[in-house]
């Protein structure tokens, strides 16, 4: 992967930030794309999950809410291909990230939804191109993959946050809403506060009846004060990265991680533990966790103790239940950009930016 010239950075209009660490012979400069506006073109891919499987009222909803925002909105030519995985070819998912980034019109990129194979696509796809062409790619849970492989190849910054799908929640989501246009729309450094209420509800099955529960807010599980890169989404997904040229250095990170309902105790303790294995993982500066889903099992009781239980986090600033994962609302945070925490006893400050 070749670097990316300044001249090249005027050419594109691509914002450079800071030199990173070399990880193998890659070297690269961070690359910001151009924040959205009103009037810039939104293609709406698939990469993992099948825009067929989305309900067409939710469809035309999401579609609605973004063209509320001033948006024009874009669906890649393979979105709604459908198999038996409930996804699409290999081929057809690769050529419309391809066009995606190709096309001169679009700005962002918002997928469709997760799923469980993003990470078939990673040796197929041309990262000169998606350097090139910097857009803004969003979405969280399988496309961890994805984004993480973006940015270590390019080091193009993406963005974990809502999907596509996400926008057609009628209730509750204000707070998602909010936070998506900060970071994409406004050039602010985002102070993250808890949000009034949260959700763990199939809100897709009923939007008329709804479950919110009280948001008592982050809490600190080891205290300290921490500023670092951030990597991260999805646990289980950034761990099928590991041993691959596609797997984000771990240099300076603060680390944001969350799991779904899939991950227990036992899973999430283990998969944790291969993530503290991985070279480079004494570099890292903080640990920020999601919230989890009530069927993972996982109390505030049981993640202490999977915490304090490892030697290597003991040094580290570490808080838990932060708005982000697959309960809603949802922050959007950019993996590559900043963050900058505090965790105190009974007191915690969370702030990013790109």
């Amino acid at each position: 992967m070749r670097n990316i010239s300044e001249q090249e950075a005027r050419t594109y209009g691509i914002e450079t930030k800071h030199d990173l660490m070399e990880s193998g012979e890659r070297r690269f400069k961070t690359m910001r794309a151009a924040k959205l506006q009103a009037g810039d073109e939104i293609r709406i891919i698939s990469p993992s999950n099948s825009l067929g499987i989305i309900a067409p009222e939710q469809i035309e909803a999401s579609k609605g809410l973004l063209e509320g925002l001033g948006f024009n909105v874009s669906f890649a030519e393979h979105a709604y291909e459908l198999d038996v995985f409930s996804s699409s070819s290999v081929s057809s998912r690769v050529e419309d990230i391809h066009a995606a980034f190709r096309d001169p019109k679009v700005k962002g990129i918002l997928t469709t939804l997760g799923g469980h194979n993003c990470n078939q696509l990673l040796r197929e796809l041309d990262y000169e191109l998606i350097a090139a062409n910097p857009k803004r790619l969003c979405g969280y849970s399988d496309i961890t993959a994805l984004g993480s492989a973006i940015y270590t190849r390019t080091g193009l910054i993406t963005y974990s946050g809502p999907h596509f799908s996400t926008l057609a929640m009628r209730h509750g989501n204000e707070y998602t809403i909010q936070h998506f246009i900060q970071m994409m729309m406004e050039d602010v450094e985002i102070l993250v506060q808890p949000s009034a209420q949260w959700s763990d509800d199939e809100w897709f099955r009923n939007q008329d009846n709804r479950i919110f529960e009280p948001n008592a807010g982050p809490y600190t599980i080891h205290s300290g004060a921490a500023e670092g890169i951030i990597i991260g989404g999805n646990l289980c997904t950034l761990n099928l990265l590991q041993g691959t040229e596609f797997m984000p250095s771990l240099e300076e990170a603060i680390l944001f991680l969350e799991d779904d309902f899939e991950s227990s105790p036992e899973t999430f303790d283990r998969d944790l533990q291969s993530l503290i294995h991985q070279p480079g993982f004494e570099q890292v500066r903080g640990l920020v966790i999601g919230r989890f889903q009530r069927a993972s099992r996982i109390t505030p009781e049981l993640l202490c103790t999977i915490i304090r239980s490892k030697k290597e986090l003991q040094q580290l600033p570490v808080i838990a239940d932060v708005n982000f994962g697959h309960t809603s609302p949802l922050i959007t945070f950019p993996i590559g950009g900043q963050a900058k925490l505090i965790a105190e006893e009974g007191r915690t400050e969370l702030k990013i930016w790109e």
